[in-house]
């Protein structure tokens, strides 16, 4: 008799496959409210990458994404025309050639786009019909509303990456605190009765069809693909 693979047990949630809410208490959003914002505090975030900047406009606490150089008691500016690092303005209102991160995807949504410690995109061009193409880090260009708003600077923690974790203790609590997949195993070095991709006398990779109607956990492979077969 088979057994759950691992994407079934993680999909049940059981208390071995669940977040800690802890980690996602904070949510990045933009606030109602225009002008002048303190810089409350920052904060570290475990399910975040990147710090975290707490603060307050009028009655109104919200969090986002730290900039590289912020620091607390400073202000900043909602909805000014003031290209400043740290400020929150509309696409259409920022120069070209300007840094940005944590960018709207639509307007209003609190920022979608951007939020990775020390990532940034840049403000390529604008068009007479409300839109602006930004450039991202991998050199593809997007489109989007003039209206979106998006935070001027680089995120902070640009080093993260510089830093390894040498020992697999204090990878394993990181990637536990996000309820990430680690170590991850690949499904051919499986035996059979663990993934559908396991066992098979010299690994020999075959493509899988997964079937329409298949389980979840069992829709591994192509899932509902195009085509199948050698192309002409």
């Amino acid at each position: 008799m088979g057994k759950r693979i691992i994407q079934q047990a993680r999909g049940k949630g059981s208390l071995s496959y669940r977040v800690r809410k802890a980690a996602y208490k904070f949510k990045i959003k933009y606030p109602m409210n225009e002008g002048e914002a303190d810089i409350i505090n920052i904060i570290h975030s475990a399910g975040h990458s990147a710090p975290l900047l707490k603060l307050k406009i009028k009655d109104e606490i919200f969090y986002n994404s730290a900039f590289s150089g912020a620091i607390v008691g400073n202000k900043i500016k909602i909805g000014s025309n003031d290209p400043k690092e740290g400020n929150i303005l509309m696409l259409k209102e920022i120069p070209v050639g300007t840094s940005v991160y944590n960018l709207e995807i639509n307007p209003g949504d609190g920022g979608k786009m951007m939020r990775s410690a020390g990532s940034s995109a840049s403000i390529f061009k604008k068009n007479d019909f409300n839109k602006v193409v930004i450039l991202m880090p991998t050199k593809k260009e997007i489109v989007l509303s003039g209206d979106c708003r998006a935070t001027i600077g680089i995120i902070a923690g640009a080093g993260r990456l510089l830093k390894p974790f040498i020992k697999a203790g204090p990878k394993f609590y990181k990637m536990k605190t996000r309820n990430k997949l680690w170590p991850r195993t690949s499904a051919v070095k499986m035996n059979a009765i663990d993934h559908p991709f396991g066992s098979g006398r010299g690994k020999r990779i075959k493509p899988k069809i997964a079937k329409r109607n298949a389980p979840p956990g069992a829709r591994v492979g192509h899932i509902r693909p195009r085509r199948t077969g050698r192309s002409k």
